[in-house]
């Protein structure tokens, strides 16, 4: 049984929201994630460190993280 989630992936000033599927099981190592969700984060985690913020952008939702000074 699968059911729909979301990861995020945080690199430098970016950070993206990229949907996936847990694969839930009676094993210990549920819930998991598919071979080709692992790629898809990866892919997005690489393109943010290069600041590929395009190719990121593919995958998921992509935000840009800026410092708050605390008041």
């Amino acid at each position: 049984m699968t059911r729909p989630s979301k990861e995020f992936v945080h690199e430098g000033k970016y950070a993206a929201e990229v949907p996936v599927e847990l694969i839930e099981d009676d094993t210990a190592w549920s819930p998991y994630l598919a071979p080709d969700d692992v790629r898809k984060l990866d892919t997005v985690r690489l393109a943010l460190k290069r600041g590929d913020v395009a190719e990121a952008a593919k995958y998921g939702r992509v935000f840009e993280l800026k410092p708050v000074a605390a008041e």
